[in-house]
């Protein structure tokens, strides 16, 4: 079974009065592309982090975010008021004040202040525990577990998809095989049409055998057998892809769809024949809805 690339996964675990939160988003990527947000306090094991993700995750646009919370509180949102810078500054501004005659509301007084960059900072935080480092990580693998689970279930809908295209496609191919016959007599007869036209000098100086030679060359160079026997087994082999080896054949299956789509434009190259056209041209329109899905599987 495959995977979708798109995967969504969250875990929180307590840790005496303070929530670790891990939220896992992603989305497709040609290769892993992580974005990871964590507060100060873990910041030492941000690269064990990374390390992690990168190797359960695999590929894609990665977002995780690690945030901290005490009694449905965001802990590190709200940032401390320097009480002795603000008193400082607002006992400057009230004497510039009063020098030029002038007075300030409480309210413009504190908005003053508060711009200031002094008077607003945020603390630092304390290095993580050993105990609230091993809930960080619980909470990780957990949301890779949720993530994962999301991504099996996308994938189960991106294989239903993937089969029901490639079943058209077997579908339209066996229909090619009513025009193929009647194909090679039409272009023959086509030909001879063509023959009849010229002077009858000219059509008793054709060379009968070569003639035979030509036609049974040029309508060599327009069989598809071979052309049919490739499609229909790129399509089995993007089958047993998907059923035999499961998550992480995104790429593969790309390569596969590359090759169908070279078989199909031969096809089409080779047909001469309108209805074949229409069928190669409704062949084409379902590869393309698996070209554009198949960048989604991991």
């Amino acid at each position: 079974m495959i995977c979708s690339m798109t995967g969504y996964g969250k875990a929180e675990i307590k840790v005496a009065n303070l929530n670790i939160s891990v939220e896992l988003r992603s989305l497709n990527s040609k290769q892993m592309d992580l974005s990871l947000r964590m507060p100060p306090m873990f910041r030492s094991s941000e690269l064990d982090m990374r390390s992690l993700l990168s190797r359960r995750l695999e590929r894609g646009k990665v977002d995780c975010v690690v945030s901290l919370s005490s009694d449905g509180i965001s802990v590190g949102e709200l940032p401390a008021i320097n009480k002795s810078a603000f008193a400082f500054y607002a006992t400057e501004l009230h004497e510039i004040a009063a020098q030029r005659g002038e007075s300030l509301t409480t309210d413009t007084l504190y908005s003053i202040v508060m711009r200031i960059p002094e008077v607003v900072r945020v603390q630092e935080s304390a290095a993580a525990s050993e105990e609230q480092t091993k809930a960080l990580f619980e909470a990780t693998e957990q949301a890779i577990e949720h993530f994962q689970s999301f991504r099996a279930q996308e994938g189960k809908a991106l294989e239903l998809m993937f089969t029901e295209k490639l079943d058209g496609i077997a579908a339209l191919l066996a229909e090619v095989e009513q025009y193929e016959r009647q194909r090679i007599v039409d272009i023959r007869q086509r030909i001879e049409n063509s023959l009849l036209q010229l002077s009858e000098q000219t059509q008793n100086a054709i060379d009968k055998n070569r003639f035979e030679q030509e036609m049974i060359y040029y309508i060599e160079k327009l069989d598809i057998t071979e052309e049919k026997v490739r499609l229909s087994n790129h399509i089995s082999y993007f089958r047993r892809t998907m059923e035999q080896e499961g998550c992480g054949v995104g790429k593969k299956l790309g390569f596969i769809a590359q090759e169908m789509g070279r078989e199909i434009n031969t096809l089409g190259s080779k047909s001469n024949q309108s209805d074949m056209q229409i069928i190669v041209v409704k062949m084409k329109d379902l590869l393309e809805q698996i070209k554009e899905q198949v960048l989604n599987v991991l």
